[in-house]
């Protein structure tokens, strides 16, 4: 039971780029003493979240797996992805309210940050004045990559540009041209048309792919030697600020 009475908490932890032990001290011990787990996944999968934090949970917590109705078998653009995740969201938000209201507090997994590009970020807007809930921040996936690079992503007085690589193209090169120092989010089977896009702004021979920074399966590569084949979602690239240094 928390603080707060008869009403619990829900709590968005960030649980950083995928290593472990690059989690804050507080998401550490709110996973070691949940009593109630839920995370994001695609149904039939594990999840990345719940695969993160093997080991650190009670034996006895209660887990919610929340399920994505649609991942990538609907166009971004199409009014009936809108909908569907609307939906489930609204769904999976009334299912922790009703937890938080029965005196449970709810901890919610949440990959890199969670109000960094996060799912959790539309359960927060659906709860927040409902019920209390608590963001427990962390080191985002773009920071872990530019770190496996070896090389400082802005100097001086860099401009830093974070796009996401579903985007449309046309504001990718715009955005690419005008940044001093950039990163592409949610890359995956978006890299054609991130590679275009650097090589209409003449950034490709500075930009970098750093697919599943800090974990195992970490890779880096210069982008323009990435090759064509298809890479995991949350890749990120990126291109380095050349600003003034001392």
């Amino acid at each position: 039971m928390s603080a707060q009475g008869t009403c619990g908490t829900v709590y968005g932890v960030g649980l950083g780029p995928g290593d472990p032990e690059l989690m804050s001290v507080r998401a550490d011990r709110l996973l070691r003493a949940a009593t109630h787990v839920a995370y994001f996944r695609k149904a039939g999968n594990a999840g990345r979240a719940r695969t993160t934090v093997t080991g650190m949970l009670p034996a006895d917590v209660t887990e919610i797996p929340m399920d994505y109705p649609v991942t990538i078998e609907i166009p971004l653009d199409d009014p009936a992805y809108a909908a569907s995740l609307s939906g489930f969201y609204a769904q999976v938000a009334g299912c922790l309210r009703d937890l938080a209201r029965g005196g449970a507090d709810v901890v919610v997994l949440c990959e890199g940050d969670p109000f960094f590009y996060g799912s959790f970020m539309h359960l927060y807007t659906r709860l927040k004045d409902d019920v209390p809930v608590q963001v427990v921040p962390a080191i985002t996936g773009m920071s872990a990559a530019w770190t496996a690079t070896g090389i400082p992503i802005t100097w001086g007085d860099d401009v830093l540009s974070v796009l996401t690589g579903t985007m449309p193209q046309a504001d990718m090169v715009r955005h690419m041209t005008a940044a001093d120092a950039l990163v592409v989010m949610k890359v995956g089977r978006n890299l054609p048309r991130v590679r275009d896009a650097l090589a209409q702004a003449g950034k490709l021979d500075r930009a970098w792919l750093v697919e599943c920074a800090s974990m195992d399966a970490q890779r880096v590569v210069p982008l323009a030697q990435a090759g064509d084949r298809t890479v995991p979602y949350f890749s990120i690239v990126m291109v380095h600020g050349q600003g003034r240094r001392p």
